[in-house]
Formats: C-alpha cells, sequence, structure tokens
C-alpha cells in the first residue's frame, strides 16, 4: 500500500481582531506535531521581526521568480507587497506526518483549497461587532481610519463563514481554544491517519 501523507493542512482564516493569532499561539503550545507555515513576503520587517521566523523576508524580484517556478501554494498581493505561502515546505511537513497551519484570508483559502481538497478550513468570528471594535481600538496601534477600514473589511470577510468546514467564535477565549484543539485531535484519530501511525500495533493484533 502506498504510504500517503499523515499530516493535515489547516487554514485558519478571521476577520482583524477576532483573536486568531492568540488561539493559534496558545493551540501551538498545548499540541505537539503542529506548526504554522512560515510566509514569504516582500514587505520590510518591522521591529523585533526575525527573518526565517516571522516571515521570510525576500525581494519584489526573488518573489517573482518563485511564482514563476510555481514554488507557493498561494500567494496575494496586499495594497504594496506580496505574500505566499511555500509549497515545498508544507509538503515536506505533511509528508513527516506533522500537522501545518495557514494563518490566511479567504481568497487564499480558496486557493488552497483547489490544490489540496483533502485540507481543513476553520473560521473563527468575533462574539459581536461592538466587541470587535473594541478589541481593535484596545490595541492602541492604529489610528481611527485604519480602524475604520478593518471594521469595513472585516463585515466583507465575515460574510465567507460559509466557505469553511469549522466555525468557532471566540468570545469566552479558553472555549475557543478547547473547541479549536478539538477540531484537531479528532482529525487525528482518523482511521486512514492512524492506520499508518499504528501499524505495527495493528499487525500483532490481528496476526
Amino acid at each position: 500500500m502506498q504510504k500517503t501523507s499523515t499530516g493535515t493542512l489547516y487554514v485558519f482564516s478571521a476577520p482583524s481582531g477576532a483573536g486568531k493569532t492568540t488561539l493559534v499561539k496558545a493551540l501551538l503550545e498545548q499540541t505537539s506535531e503542529i506548526g504554522v507555515s512560515v510566509s514569504h513576503t516582500t514587505r520590510a520587517a518591522r521591529a523585533g521581526e526575525v527573518d526565517g521566523k516571522d516571515y521570510n523576508f525576500v525581494s519584489q524580484e526573488a518573489f517573482k521568480e518563485l511564482i514563476e517556478q510555481d514554488a507557493f501554494l498561494e500567494h496575494a498581493q496586499v495594497f504594496d507587497n506580496f505574500y505566499g505561502t511555500s509549497q515545498i515546505w508544507v509538503e515536506q511537513e505533511l509528508d513527516a506526518g506533522r500537522d501545518v497551519i495557514l494563518e490566511i484570508d479567504w481568497q487564499g483559502a480558496q486557493q488552497i483549497r483547489q490544490q489540496m481538497p483533502d485540507m481543513v478550513s476553520v473560521f473563527i468570528l468575533p462574539p459581536s461587532r461592538e466587541e470587535l471594535l473594541k478589541r481593535l481600538t484596545g490595541r492602541g496601534t492604529d489610528a481611527q481610519d485604519i480602524i475604520n477600514r478593518r471594521m469595513h473589511d472585516a463585515v466583507s470577510e465575515m460574510s465567507h463563514y460559509g466557505e469553511f468546514d469549522y466555525l468557532i467564535i471566540n468570545d469566552e477565549f479558553d472555549t475557543a481554544l478547547q473547541e479549536l484543539r478539538s477540531v484537531v485531535l479528532a482529525r487525528r484519530q482518523r482511521t486512514a491517519v492512524q492506520s499508518q501511525k499504528q501499524q505495527q500495533l495493528l499487525e500483532n493484533l490481528l496476526n
């Protein structure tokens, strides 16, 4: 029997301010054999960001060369900068049996779904518009016009929740984290995955 990938590709999407990044960080702390894909980007590194950890920072010329080489599972232009997900790295992690998380928007999710239909997609929503505005304002780092634009964009983004396999409402953080982790742990118990991971055990039980 041909060996198939035992890792699962997850796509997590959410409007800015829904708490996705914080949830993912906590998920990684509590769950082994899972990691977040480090995107390539042409934007400049911000203070404190580390190349290869936060992003793979490349020039626009290098990014365009990678596009021509079909090196990305998905890529997009956001304002003046490009972002992309490395196909080789993702496939290597999945083949090694590790789960991979992509934190991308609904448009990127559509691109991934076409190439890897077995992916699992999760959309994270805030409990209300009022709470979303409170979280965006509470950061204290953005001007009001940026907050207004993000609120406008959030409504458009949230309208795509129905395209995703799972929907999690990040109201009470610990509950949302438990629900997110439950998705990952349940996927790992699928017969197709367990029959490979527990091959020796199954042979011993049945012989």
